[in-house]
C-alpha cells in the first residue's frame, strides 16, 4: 500500500520537537557536524525526452490505485527508536501492527525501553495519528498530486535493484505538511521507492533543520514501508534522529516467507 502524501512524513518532526522538549536535556555536545546530508548529491543520468512529470503521476496514481484495491489487510512489526547522533537510545519501542482494508489499523506493544515520557509525546502520537488517518479523519490535503506540487523531472538513477525516475517535487503554497524535495518512482512499475526532503513551512521556532527520508519495499505485488528516519535540529537540544523500521510479516493472509518464494518462481519475463 502506499499512499501518496506527505503529513505523517512532517507529523514524525513535529511530535519528535514535542518529546526533545520535555526531556529537558541538552546535548548539544554530542552533535556530529560531519554527518552525510540525507538527498544524496551524486549526478543522476538523462531521463530522455520521452519523460513527461504530468503523465509519470498520472501512471504512479493510475498504478496506485490498483494496488490498493487490490491490498486487504497486511501485518508487519515496526521498531521505533528515538536516538541522538551518536546512537544513545532515548527512547524505543517495537509493536505489531495490522491493516484491514479499507481503514482500519491498530498497534500492539511487544517491548519498550528508554523514556516513558518520550515513547508517549512521540511514538504513541505517531501511532495515534496513523489510526485516525486511516479513519479519514485527517482532512489535510497533503496528497502528492499537481494540485499540491509542480514536478519537474531531473533525470534516472538506481535504488538497489530498482531502476527509478527521479523528480523534483516543489510545493505550491507554504504549508508544514507538504514537502519540498525528491521522489524516486519505479520506471516499470510505477510506484514510490523513495521520497526525500523537508517541510515546506517552518515547524516551529524551535526548529532549526528538519529532513525525513521514506524507503518503499516491494513485497509480492505490492510496496509498502521499509523504513523511515527523521533529523531533526533542535535549538539549545541538538540534533535527534527518529528511525522506523518496518518487517513485514504478511499480504493478503500469505507470509512473507511465501510470497518470496512464489516471485522466486516466477518465469523470467
Amino acid at each position: 500500500m502506499q499512499i501518496l502524501c506527505t503529513a505523517r512524513l512532517c507529523l514524525l518532526a513535529v511530535f519528535l520537537i514535542a518529546g526533545i522538549r520535555e526531556m529537558g536535556v541538552h546535548t548539544a555536545a554530542q552533535t556530529n557536524q560531519s554527518r552525510e546530508p540525507l538527498v544524496p548529491a551524486a549526478p543522476l543520468r538523462p531521463s530522455g525526452p520521452s519523460a513527461s512529470a504530468d503523465q509519470i503521476f498520472a501512471d504512479l496514481v493510475k498504478h496506485n490505485e490498483v494496488r490498493n484495491e487490490a491490498l486487504r489487510k497486511y501485518s508487519a512489526v515496526r521498531t521505533y527508536a528515538v536516538t541522538d547522533l551518536g546512537g544513545k537510545v532515548h527512547a524505543k519501542e517495537t509493536v505489531r501492527m495490522d491493516y484491514v482494508a479499507p481503514d482500519k489499523k491498530t498497534f500492539v506493544t511487544i517491548a519498550e525501553e528508554g523514556s516513558g515520557l518520550v515513547r508517549h509525546l512521540v511514538l504513541n502520537r505517531l501511532m495515534e495519528s496513523e489510526v485516525s488517518a486511516a479513519r479519514g479523519q485527517d482532512h489535510r490535503d497533503s496528497s502528492i498530486t499537481p494540485a499540491n506540487y509542480a514536478f519537474h523531472v531531473l533525470g534516472q538513477e538506481d535504488i538497489g535493484v530498482y531502476h527509478c525516475l527521479v523528480v523534483d517535487a516543489v510545493p505550491k503554497r507554504k504549508d508544514k505538511y507538504l514537502f519540498e524535495g525528491k521522489i524516486w518512482i519505479d520506471s516499470s512499475e510505477f510506484a514510490v521507492v523513495k521520497i526525500a526532503g523537508h517541510p515546506a513551512n517552518s515547524l516551529s521556532f524551535w526548529i532549526t533543520r528538519a529532513d525525513f527520508v521514506r524507503e518503499y519495499q516491494k513485497i509480492g505485488d505490492f510496496w509498502l514501508p521499509a523504513r523511515d528516519e527523521t533529523f531533526v535540529d533542535v535549538k539549545f537540544y541538538g540534533k535527534k534522529i527518529l528511525r522506523i523500521e518496518h518487517r513485514i510479516d504478511s499480504v493478503n493472509g500469505v507470509t512473507n516467507a511465501a510470497l518470496a518464494a512464489e516471485f522466486n518462481s516466477r518465469p523470467l519475463p
